[in-house]
Parts: C-alpha cells; sequence; structure tokens
C-alpha cells in the first residue's frame, strides 16, 4: 500500500497515513469496558483498564488494527496506543533530542513535575534533557557501578543489610516454631530505600527513621502524584476540593519530610561520601534537586516494584524456586561474574519484567509530522502533537508476541523457563525485548542499579526462606507503578542449616555494617 494512502475508520478519515494504519476506538461505551478511554477523576485508579478499552473488540481484527489504536476527538490531538512491540521499538528508537525525533510526552506526568521538578531527566525534553543526562548519569552507569572494588564494597555493605532485616523475620519463625505468614512489600519498601540513601548517596539515617518515617511521605508524594495529574487536567485544582482539606495537610507534611531526605542525601557530597565520589562537576547542589526527588521516588516504586513481583512470582511457582534456591544457595557474594552466571535467578528476573513490568506505558508525544518505519515496507506517518503511549503490558500479555507459537509458552502466565528455550533458539534479549528498562536513548538511567538491587533482595530472601503465596491468584494494582494487589503476603518457612544461611542469621541477625563508601 502507498504512503499516501488515507486511513478510514467508521467513515471518518483519520489523521494518520501509510501503509501502517492503527484501528479507531470510539467514546462510546463498551460491555466490559471501561465507559472512557482516557483517565478521568472516576476511573483514574484502574490505567490497566484504561489501557485494556482500546483493544475492546480486536481479537477477531488482522493487520495494524489489531494491536495498534488511536481516539480523535475534533479539537483535540490524536491519542495513539500501541501494544505492537515493532511499533514500541521503532517509536522508543526514535525518542531523543534531536530535530524531529519523538519526546517524552510531559502530560502524563505534570503530577510527578510539580512534586519533583520540571528540569530533570524524566519530565525534560531536547537540549535541557541533554544537560540533565550529562549531569546526573555518570554515578548510575554501569561501568562506574561494576568496577571491582566499588561493587565490592557496595555489594557486600547491600547484602549484610538485607540479611539483617530479612533476619528479623527469621528469628521470629525459629521462636514461633512455624511458618510466618507477612506482607514483604513495606520491608522491601524500607530496604530499597535505605540502600539508596545510605549506601549509594553515603547518608546515615537510622532504619527505623527509614521506614516509619520517609518510606510513608513518600508514598503519600507519590499516591498524590497521580490525583493531581488527573484532577489537573481537567482544571480541578485539589486545594480548592473542601473534602481534600486534611488530604492535602498531609501531603505538605509529607512534601516536606521529602525535601528534608533530599537534603539529607546532598550534604555527603561535600565529603564526597558513596558515589558523590564519582560525580565531577561543579553545578550547584540546587542544580541537582530535581533529580535526586526523581531517584529517591523511584528506587520507592519501580525497584520496590521488580523486587515485590518477582518474590510474588515464585512463591506461585515452586519449581522455579526451587531452581533458583539451588543456584543462590552456593553464592556467598553477588559479584557481576556470579551474577551473569545465575542463569535461574536472571530468568526470573527477566520473565517478572515481561509479564509485569514496573512502568506498564511509556508516553511519547510527536514534535512534528513524523514518519516512522514499523518493519519491512510497512510504514505510519505520525501527525504533529499526537499523544503516544507505548503500550509495553499489553504487548507482553499477548498470545501473538509472546505466546506458544513464538516462546513456547502462554504470554498471561509467568513460566521463567520460556527464556531459557529461547536461548536455546539464538534469540538473545535484543531479539525478545521486554522493554523492562524502556529502550532506546531514553532507557532507565537507574537500570543497572535497579538491577543489582533487586538481584541481590530475591537471591537473600529465596536463599534464606521458602516462600509460598497466600492467595492463589496474583492480581495487579497501578499507579505510578504496577505492585502485587496482596502486598506481597507470603508464609515463609525458614530453610535448612544446609543452605548456609538459614541457621546463622535466626540465631545471630548481623549488625548493621557501618558503610564502606563513609570512609571515602
Amino acid at each position: 500500500m502507498a504512503d499516501t494512502t488515507q486511513a478510514h475508520h467508521d467513515g471518518e478519515a483519520g489523521p494518520f497515513r501509510g501503509s501502517y494504519l492503527p484501528g479507531r476506538v470510539s467514546l462510546g461505551t463498551r460491555r466490559g469496558g471501561t465507559s472512557l478511554p482516557f483517565p478521568h477523576p472516576w476511573n483514574y485508579t484502574e490505567p490497566l483498564r484504561i489501557l485494556e478499552r482500546y483493544y475492546a473488540g480486536t481479537d477477531g481484527m488482522q493487520g495494524s488494527e489489531r494491536h495498534s489504536r488511536y481516539l480523535h476527538v475534533p479539537g483535540f490531538k490524536p491519542i495513539l496506543v500501541t501494544r505492537d512491540p515493532a511499533m514500541i521499538r521503532a517509536i522508543s528508537a526514535e525518542t531523543g533530542a534531536k530535530a524531529g525525533q519523538f519526546d517524552r510526552d510531559t502530560m502524563p506526568s505534570r503530577g510527578i513535575a510539580r512534586a519533583t521538578g520540571e528540569d530533570t531527566l524524566l519530565y525534560a525534553n531536547g537540549e535541557a534533557w541533554k544537560r540533565q543526562k550529562k549531569l546526573a548519569m555518570p554515578p548510575f552507569a554501569r561501568a562506574t557501578l561494576f568496577q571491582p572494588e566499588r561493587f565490592h564494597d557496595f555489594e557486600v555493605t547491600f547484602r549484610q543489610t538485607v540479611r539483617e532485616r530479612l533476619g528479623v523475620f527469621a528469628s521470629r519463625i525459629t521462636e514461633a516454631g512455624s511458618p510466618l505468614r507477612v506482607q514483604l512489600e513495606p520491608e522491601v519498601k524500607a530496604v530499597m530505600l535505605e540502600m539508596l540513601v545510605n549506601c549509594f548517596f553515603g547518608a546515615e539515617v537510622e532504619y527505623g527513621v527509614i521506614r516509619d518515617r520517609f518510606v510513608p511521605a513518600l508514598d503519600t508524594v507519590i499516591d498524590h502524584i497521580v490525583r493531581d495529574t488527573v484532577f489537573a487536567r481537567f482544571g480541578i485544582p485539589l486545594r480548592a476540593l473542601p473534602w481534600m482539606a486534611p488530604r492535602m495537610r498531609e501531603v505538605r507534611r509529607a512534601q516536606d519530610a521529602f525535601e528534608e531526605l533530599t537534603d539529607i542525601v546532598l550534604e555527603p557530597r561535600r565529603a564526597r561520601r558513596g558515589l558523590w565520589s564519582q560525580f565531577e562537576s561543579d553545578a550547584p547542589d540546587d542544580a541537582l534537586r530535581g533529580n535526586i526527588r526523581v531517584f529517591l521516588a523511584g528506587a520507592l516504586e519501580a525497584t520496590t516494584s521488580y523486587a515485590s513481583w518477582a518474590i510474588s512470582h515464585a512463591a506461585r511457582d515452586a519449581e522455579c524456586q526451587g531452581r533458583v534456591f539451588a543456584e543462590v544457595r552456593q553464592i556467598d557474594a553477588y559479584t557481576p561474574e556470579t551474577l551473569d552466571a545465575a542463569t535461574n535467578l536472571k530468568c526470573l528476573l527477566d520473565e517478572t519484567l515481561r509479564l509485569t513490568p514496573s512502568l506498564y506505558f511509556h508516553p511519547r508525544l510527536a514534535t512534528e509530522d513524523t514518519w516512522v518505519e514499523v518493519r519491512d515496507g510497512e510504514r505510519i506517518m505520525i501527525p504533529k502533537g499526537t499523544h503516544i503511549l507505548l503500550d509495553v503490558w499489553h504487548a507482553n500479555r499477548h498470545d501473538d508476541h509472546w505466546g506458544p507459537g513464538m516462546t513456547g509458552f502462554p504470554a498471561r502466565e509467568f513460566r521463567a523457563e520460556r527464556w531459557k528455550r529461547l536461548a536455546s533458539e539464538g534469540k538473545g534479549r535484543n531479539d525478545a525485548l521486554h522493554f523492562g528498562f524502556g529502550h532506546g536513548p531514553r532507557f532507565c538511567p537507574g537500570k543497572s542499579l535497579g538491577q543489582l538491587e533487586v538481584a541481590l533482595v530475591v537471591g537473600t530472601c529465596i536463599k534464606l526462606f521458602d516462600v509460598r503465596a497466600v492467595n492463589e491468584h496474583n492480581e495487579a494494582r497501578a499507579g505510578v507503578s504496577t505492585k502485587p494487589e496482596d502486598g506481597v503476603l507470603v508464609d515463609l518457612t525458614l530453610r535448612g542449616q544446609d543452605s548456609g544461611l538459614g541457621a546463622s542469621v535466626a540465631q545471630d541477625p548481623p549488625a548493621a555494617p557501618a558503610c564502606p563508601f563513609h570512609s571515602n
């Protein structure tokens, strides 16, 4: 089909041209779907269902309409939603600061900007984004984190701290003589934030203060971000709603705590503690505050989501958990080499990011009329101003992309072994992208740090405990990121002394070590 072909849907000409044409979504209510295919004050707590609304009735369709859909209301810019991995890859690769490339769409993240600042890696575009990337990325880069001596210090501190936190549960199990039922997500949140604040940034904040003050404060700020984004979009200032007055006072207190925590992690910069020793810049602290807020909130959201889902999936798959345990029981130090060799742990983590990605869609904006080649011979012209949602959640759950014909297993099932099958067929991670950390120039800057943190937390948890889910099903709740609906409600049984960890922790939990970065 020629590139000049115009799209026609429901008797109307669509705004797109080319041989790859998305299907049109109506505003009418569909049975089993949400009433409107965009967030508003009455449905914003169910973003996954809003995305599902775009694909209502597409099961019998063929071609590009099956996986790429659009909403176009007169007077408004089009909204394009796609769960086609080829389309996601193509648009992600063409996102950047060059003329004609796609921007990160700031419309879904205006609440984030009000909470963290507009001049950040997360919100800025164009040259401003390039400056922020050059300023903030070096300490998070793999080349920095995986320097042998530095990696060793960080890994030892992280591993011992995680063992101490989980060792509390081990002691309770030993005392009770029976499995311990616990929600692990709150503990994961506190550990993730502790590692970022104390070990990564070189601060010295007591664990109890992190758990009881700063984690709830950041939770409140993050919850407010979602609500603020939706209500402000409709011109409804939350502060003007009488019934929101008590909540807004709580939000202001949480924001004050967030600012205090930002000051705390900036303070070690003067002494070059933590990875501040890798930060070569004369930029003033105020120029860094926005990105610091983003990293702190991101640690609590995306990394907690990743680790929580991994534990939750392992708790429902005894065979997968057994394979990981057989592997990690022999690991005493999580070096880059041992992490690369831990193939079962890597399969668990890859499958977690595929089936339950922390960030379930990536927003993009067409800065001008842009032609995109989706596949050989298939092109689409996306008009300037089009809002684009790269829907990785549903892309990763469709059998067309990840089902038996492609990977040997149903797409909606958690099957960690699919990654070994893909590898045996010669398909690497670049061939089967789950987009867990994004793709292209605007991939997640905390990828290397997040992978290290989650591997350590999940590996240590499985090495210490036999983990069994309380609930059979594993539903998702979604806000800024996705998390297990039950908060990782599990029964923990302490593994035997032959695990090399269980008994020793239960009898004598290790003391919290001083972060070795403090002496740098």
